[in-house]
């Protein structure tokens, strides 16, 4: 799922992959393994492809439907 989304992200921003691994400091075939689900990226990471990507990574209680952003 993740991955899907971190390739929305780049393809919105209009990078391919290698521009991006070149933005965040990692090879395009790392880049490629998150899109595809063969690995994750930490959280760090993660907040480091919305950022270069102009996203704000939102959080939802499913419970109370409370919002937290990270920025």
């Amino acid at each position: 799922m993740i991955g899907k989304i971190l390739k929305t992200m780049r393809k919105n921003k209009k990078l391919n992959q290698k521009q991006l691994g070149s933005i965040i400091g990692v090879a395009q075939t790392t880049l490629s393994g998150y899109e595809t689900g063969y690995s994750n990226p930490d959280f760090a990471l993660i907040k480091k492809i919305a950022d270069s990507c102009d996203y704000d990574i939102v959080f939802i209680n499913r419970n109370t439907k409370e919002k937290i952003i990270a920025k």
